[in-house]
């Protein structure tokens, strides 16, 4: 298994619930999808959730080596909870464009929060490489 690349990002949560206060849907639409608005919504501390996506966001475009420079955007990378509570990593627009030309296989994600603190880890893995046939 081979690592592209690697990324964290730490958020205060009270920041991003004064960006939320401030600016409203506005904010939540352009930095997030509307199944991470939804979740995120649908928690008993959602503006912690909120944070969390956030650090997991900037995990994965740290990860992947890319930003506004390639055009992606915050709502290019979706995170999804599944179903045992494992974050996953879905991408879309042009971030999807940087996995294929990087060999991206898959995004592992990490994150945690408490009520000061949103943090992530992401580990962008490879596409292992086609064996030569003998």
């Amino acid at each position: 298994m081979e690592i592209v690349g690697i990324g964290s990002g730490i958020v205060e949560c009270p920041r991003i619930g004064a960006m939320i206060e401030r600016h409203g849907e506005q904010f939540l639409q352009r930095v997030y999808t509307e199944r991470e608005i939804r979740f995120c919504q649908g928690r008993r501390r959602a503006i912690e959730q909120f944070a969390a996506h956030w650090a997991a966001k900037e995990a994965v475009m740290k990860a992947l080596g890319t930003g506004r420079v390639e055009g992606v955007s915050w709502s290019d990378v979706e995170i999804r909870i599944g179903p045992r509570g494992r974050p996953m990593v879905l991408v879309g627009g042009p971030a999807k464009d940087v996995i294929r030309r990087r060999k991206v296989a898959d995004v592992l994600i990490s994150m945690a929060h408490c009520r000061t603190y949103a943090t992530a880890h992401a580990t962008a893995i490879a596409r292992p490489e086609p064996t030569p046939e003998a």
